[in-house]
């Protein structure tokens, strides 16, 4: 009877031990909601791509200058790329006072009057510091204008140690690299 209770004991400890924490998911947020409708400007935004280090279900971030670490509890809700190109329309929605913004692809939509095209160099993560987003964009008239490039480089702070402070400082990096294309497509 007392090798039952050893053994039972034994593999309540090891069961305990396999345990998990829960996992977490995130999603980024716009900067503010949209401005008034004052333009009839339209803006598809997209196609966006990644680095292939960050595009997946778990947050990467940094540990070392030459490591990153998946975290494996600590996830997007959705694939980050469909997450930023939201994220972007949304800011630049509001930056441009338009409703008329929309991921690209959007089969229910019409022609948009700019293409913005987005390729992150860097998407990088470093838990309880900062964020480092590195994106070249082109934005493509519709009407058969010169397209115009630019490239935004941010670096965020974050404000706190957790996922969520790191997540939050994406989402104002986002919102400044938003300011830049919305800059070139106002521009003459």
């Amino acid at each position: 009877m007392r090798h039952l209770a050893v053994i039972a004991c034994l593999l309540l400890a090891v069961a305990g031990g396999c345990a998990s924490p829960p996992s977490r998911f995130y999603t980024l947020s716009a900067a503010a909601a949209p401005a008034a409708t004052v333009s009839t400007l339209s803006v598809a935004v997209g196609p966006v791509s990644l680095p292939a280090v960050v595009d997946r279900p778990q947050i990467v971030v940094s540990t070392g200058a030459n490591e990153v670490r998946l975290d494996e509890f600590n996830r997007w809700a959705s694939p980050l790329a469909d997450n930023i190109v939201r994220v972007l329309a949304d800011n630049l929605a509001r930056e441009l006072g338009t409703a008329r913004v929309w991921p690209y692809g959007q089969a229910t939509r019409s022609s948009p009057d700019h293409q913005v095209l987005i390729d992150f160099q860097r998407f990088d993560s470093t838990l309880g510091e900062a964020v480092l987003i590195e994106a070249l964009w082109t934005v493509r008239p519709a009407a058969g204008g010169a397209a115009k490039s630019g490239r935004s480089q941010v670096r965020e702070p974050s404000a706190g140690a957790g996922f969520e402070a790191l997540v939050a400082a994406h989402s104002r990096a986002l919102a400044r690299v938003s300011g830049d294309i919305a800059a070139a497509i106002r521009a003459p």
